[in-house]
């Protein structure tokens, strides 16, 4: 039997696949939906949304989605540009006056106050790249970097209480130390897409929460995802988990605890989203059809041809991000770029995704990819902290291969 260009016998294998890691206790669940030509091809729910609790993974389930919201804040940012309200090339000075006047290590290792003026100033395109000079990467301010992950974020990934800033004494903190490297010429993380939360509130004069769900939320009909987590909805919250120490899941985030049923001090733009797969498969599915979906335009094809760019230098796809490798073994960006926002696919390795093909992982484990040669977006939803790092599971991976192995056409 075949559907949307796949046998649908093999892409059961994919359910399969999934209910293994469920039967050996390496995630507590998991739901996936698979779009191809514009037509469902696959969905499923399997395992436990609460394991502890019995509840059952439904295809409803809610998760924090952490930096599958990055992809979410850049078509936003992008939306300010085609309106002509930002533009990529300029610097960021008078809406990010925190940004301006910057220093420079001298050495990335050497002491801090070793510095000289910035060569030029920050611009949007160097924030959209995560290049601009501050971020999460091997250096002396990283663990000052980490501190500023807001809350409920930090919480949940174990960083620890995160101390309470709204977003001006936010900006502030980051505007504080020097810049570890020039803008422009290291990819460090994170940090940029919460500062192009910050701009999108200060250009709009709308909150994060209002202005994604105006431009983005209710257009896309994405009625299940936000900053918040209604009260009404509590029940379909799931479970986040984290490795234990002696084998098996431990709970990093309970949904009767959770710190996302308040509205956030600071709304992370790096990772503070709740969704749900079908949610987020249809913002997938708008970037697959380049800007536009069911009759809905929210970006011009050349902007979503801008946000899938890779725009590292060949230096650059040198340079390691932490100790990350791809699932072949090789240094993270051999085979892959750095768009706005998303990662793109410049090698095909082994079963999987297209040279072109784009996505963006969360640190709870949910992953996506859009691919254009293909005509697919697929969505994977779990919560475990750290499932998408290679060198912890596979599950990405056996993801990717069980969708394109399935396809006949």
């Amino acid at each position: 039997m075949e559907k949307a260009g796949f046998s649908l016998l093999r892409l059961n294998r994919l359910g399969s696949a999934l209910k293994g890691y469920v039967d050996r206790g390496e995630i507590a669940g998991a739901v996936t939906v698979v779009h191809r030509h514009g037509e469902e091809a696959y969905a499923e729910a399997v395992g436990w949304q609460d394991k502890e609790a019995g509840v059952p993974m439904k295809r409803d389930t809610l998760f924090r989605i952490m930096s599958m919201t990055k992809p979410v804040t850049t078509a936003a940012v992008l939306m300010l540009v085609e309106e002509g309200r930002i533009r990529l090339h300029d610097p960021v000075d008078s809406w990010l006056p925190e940004l301006a006047n910057r220093v420079v290590l001298r050495d990335p290792d050497g002491p801090l106050n070793d510095v000289y003026p910035a060569p030029r100033p920050i611009t949007l395109h160097d924030l959209l790249t995560s290049r601009f000079g501050l971020g999460w990467g091997v250096h002396p301010l990283q663990s000052a970097m980490m501190a500023l992950l807001p809350a409920p974020l930090a919480q949940t990934l174990g960083i620890g209480q995160s101390e309470p800033l709204d977003p001006d004494a936010w900006m502030k903190r980051v505007g504080e130390p020097p810049l570890v490297y020039e803008p422009g010429t290291r990819f460090l993380y994170h940090i940029a897409h919460e500062i192009l939360g910050v701009l999108i509130t200060r250009v709009t004069g709308q909150s994060l929460e209002a202005f994604f769900r105006e431009r983005i939320f209710e257009p896309l009909k994405m009625a299940d995802t936000g900053f918040v987590l209604p009260p009404e909805k509590r029940s379909r919250l799931s479970t986040a988990y984290e490795p234990g120490t002696g084998g098996g899941l431990k709970i990093a985030d309970d949904p009767r605890t959770t710190g996302w049923t308040q509205a956030p001090l600071f709304p992370s733009g790096g990772g503070g989203l709740l969704s749900t797969a079908d949610d987020y498969q249809r913002f997938g599915r708008m970037l697959l059809g380049q800007g536009e979906l069911d009759g809905v335009r929210l970006l011009s094809r050349k902007s979503v041809e801008a946000m899938t760019t890779d725009y590292l230098t060949p230096e650059q796809h040198t340079q390691p991000f932490f100790d990350e490798t791809d699932f072949d073994g090789t240094p993270v960006w051999t085979n892959k770029g750095y768009g706005y926002g998303v990662s793109v696919r410049i090698r095909q390795i082994g079963i999987g995704p297209s040279v072109g093909s784009f996505f963006w992982p969360g640190a709870l484990g949910s992953t996506w990819i859009a691919d254009p040669k293909e005509k697919l977006m697929a969505t994977l939803m779990i919560q475990l902290n750290g499932a998408q790092l290679p060198n912890n599971s596979k599950i990405a991976l056996d993801f990717w291969t069980m969708m394109y192995q399935a396809m006949i056409d």
